[in-house]
């Protein structure tokens, strides 16, 4: 693994301040797999919805309260434990891609997408971790014809068999699937800790069309990308627990939401008696895309102590 990772003393202990770093440019050079087809089906290719049928954003990666308590408990120990044998902690470096294009026919509108809208996706989630210190590479993409798997939905049959033909690396790869999801979702993800008992599933799946350039308008900069990529790197929705009161999404310098944002409200304050406005300019809301550029210092943070534990040499 061509890892370049750069790595820091500072100790990192509990669950909640976090901080940015910065990053160098994707210079990843592009290997483009042999087309295969893997056990097709005898039906109408799936078609790409037109932009009015796109519902608002929604993504599943919602863990419930004890899940969440689950998470935080054991990221708090690990850390702990290796707190106290003196090991180093991640704060940025060069994560490899594998990106999946999985489609029903070969054109456009079936799934195939371009290996330039896929540059361009490449473009936007450098741009958007660029102050962070992660950086992503792609290093390689394969297609795969099989209407199945193209519209697979989450924790589905199809999704199971999908990644374990085309999973690729280790824990610090990522891997991207391109699908046509039926349910209307964006895409989702999974979170760090829940690599070392299910590795298959880990990875994100995107709806084809949300990548730059596709018709899942107001949500076709490439940006759903970088969300679900967000809660690969071990981040919440901003507004975890919906409620005024509690931790949130257990980073300190995002306020404390009420309920999720969308379009771009400026000026949003669900929790007025709570220190700061809505975050929806934060990529881990559910705002427009247009709406959405940063990362604050604490989410930052928190993807390095997730990164390190979960991920870091796994």
């Amino acid at each position: 693994m061509n890892k370049k990772l750069v790595l820091s003393f500072i100790l990192l202990v509990g669950a909640g301040i976090f901080g940015f770093q910065s990053s160098a440019t994707n210079n990843s050079e592009i290997t483009v797999k042999s087309e295969t087809t893997v056990n097709p089906e005898i039906s109408q290719p799936a078609q790409a919805p037109s932009k009015n049928e796109y519902p608002k954003r929604f993504c599943p990666v919602n863990p419930s309260e004890e899940e969440v308590n689950a998470m935080e408990q054991d990221l708090m120990q690990r850390q702990k434990t290796r707190n106290l044998s003196g090991a180093v902690n991640v704060t940025g470096g060069v994560i490899n891609v594998y990106f999946h294009v999985i489609r029903s026919g070969t054109s456009a509108s079936q799934g195939n997408i371009s290996s330039t809208m896929i540059q361009n996706q490449m473009n936007v989630l450098n741009a958007a971790y660029q102050s962070s210190g992660w950086t992503f590479q792609l290093v390689q993409i394969d297609r795969t014809t099989n209407p199945t798997w193209f519209r697979m939905s989450q924790g589905s049959v199809a999704e199971r068999d999908a990644k374990t033909a085309l999973r690729r690396g280790t824990a610090d790869d990522l891997n991207i699937y391109t699908v046509n999801n039926p349910e209307g979702l964006l895409g989702w993800a999974h979170f760090p800790w829940s690599y070392e008992r299910n590795p298959i599933q880990d990875g994100v799946v995107l709806l084809f069309q949300s990548l730059p350039g596709g018709n899942a308008a107001p949500y076709n900069f490439g940006d759903t990308a970088t969300h679900e990529v967000g809660h690969w790197m071990g981040l919440y929705h901003t507004f975890q627990g919906t409620s005024c009161t509690g931790n949130g999404d257990f980073v300190n310098d995002t306020p404390i939401e009420k309920s999720v944002s969308y379009g771009c409200p400026t000026g949003r304050n669900t929790c007025p008696h709570k220190p700061g406005l809505d975050s929806i300019n934060n990529f881990m809301n559910y705002t427009d895309d247009s709406c959405m550029f940063e990362f604050s210092a604490g989410q930052d943070t928190r993807m390095d102590a997730q990164f390190t534990t979960y991920r870091y040499n796994k």
